[in-house]
């Protein structure tokens, strides 16, 4: 028999009703945890439902109550490390937790980012997480207007309605410039990427303004999409010059990982006696024998924990949360600065 030319059809809750001789708000009811319905109904509902193969719909019985039990996450460039660990946290304490995490991936133009929170409108999720710095307030605006209920990470936003978690870029910037001090660098670079987000041009901007009111002068270069790439590009353009720096701060440590292996490998350059180097994010791969890369840490159970909070708790308690919540990402020391921690 040819497989392909049939499909079986989901069981409905109609048929269970039939062949277990009961009512169809009866089906419903074994279903509806704390519901009202006799052992014997309940025996003979879920002998037919296994018989039929027949399973709930929950979405079409979101839609019925005005909850889904959908969490949209919209990302983008999932395919880093620290992208891809935050999901996959996310998405564990959302299932513990009853959600269904729906992750819709952006990454291309800014426009995408757009489509995707539109979407989150079309499929009633009850909340949506946006992990990407690109979304612009108009669309942000479009969807709380719809009622949707918007949790924004590292967003620097100033707009009524969404809850705002961030990473206190800022106070890493300058923990990494008193860092570079106290370990006598002098000629210091930030590099960074093209993308523009939020978060790492407070790193990048915080750090270069420590090093200013010090009276430091910082060399700096943006290259690409935050990637390994990125730091492969900077470390060509800072070490074609006549000074090369002593230490850099890298804005991810992907970025740190490329600007590494450049110094290392095409320069010749000791890390750390003659190169010190702080990345951001605490990627699995700082810690590898190969790079043990001082970098800042963020807090990502605790990150996770709050947004899935703020995406269950019920309307009075979503009213009188606040918008804004900062969590400080430590500095985990390795072996990529001179020195070591006090």
């Amino acid at each position: 028999m040819d497989s392909t030319k049939t499909r079986k059809a989901f069981a409905s809750a109609k048929q269970v009703a039939e062949l277990a001789g009961v009512s169809r708000s009866a089906v419903s009811r074994t279903f509806t945890p704390g519901a009202s319905v006799s052992e014997e109904t309940r025996r003979r509902v879920i002998q037919a439902s296994e018989k039929l193969g027949y399973h709930v719909n929950h979405l079409a019985r979101g839609l019925l109550r005005k909850s889904t039990g959908i969490v949209c996450l919209v990302v983008a460039e999932s395919d880093t490390p620290y992208i891809s660990r935050m999901v996959r946290t996310l998405a564990r304490h959302l299932q513990e937790a009853g959600k269904v995490a729906m992750v819709i991936d952006t990454t291309g133009p800014s426009e995408n980012v757009e489509h995707a929170l539109r979407q989150t409108l079309n499929y009633r999720a009850d909340a949506t997480v946006v992990l990407s710095g690109t979304p612009a307030q108009s669309i942000i605006r479009t969807c709380l207007d719809n009622g949707q209920r918007l949790i924004l990470i590292n967003r620097d936003d100033r707009l009524a309605g969404p809850y705002n978690l961030s990473l206190d870029n800022r106070l890493a910037g300058r923990t990494a410039l008193e860092t570079f001090v106290r370990a006598g660098c002098r000629r210091l670079a930030v590099v960074a990427s093209e993308a523009g987000t939020p978060s790492l041009i407070a790193r990048e901007e915080a750090f270069i303004g420590a090093a200013r009111a010090s009276g430091i002068e910082v060399a700096s270069t943006r290259n690409g999409r935050t990637s390994y790439e990125a730091g492969v590009a900077g470390a060509r353009a800072l070490f074609a010059g006549r000074e090369r720096p002593d230490a850099a701060f890298c804005v991810t440590d992907l970025i740190a990982c490329g600007f590494m292996d450049v110094a290392r490998h095409e320069y010749g350059l000791s890390v750390p006696d003659e190169l010190s180097i702080i990345g951001f994010d605490d990627i699995e791969q700082a810690s590898w024998l190969s790079y043990r890369l001082t970098s800042f840490s963020p807090p990502v159970e605790e990150l996770a924990a709050a947004v899935v909070d703020l995406a269950t708790m019920g309307e009075t308690a979503a009213e009188q949360a606040p918008a804004s919540r900062f969590l400080e990402a430590p500095l985990v020391w390795r072996d990529t600065v001179r020195g070591k921690k006090d």
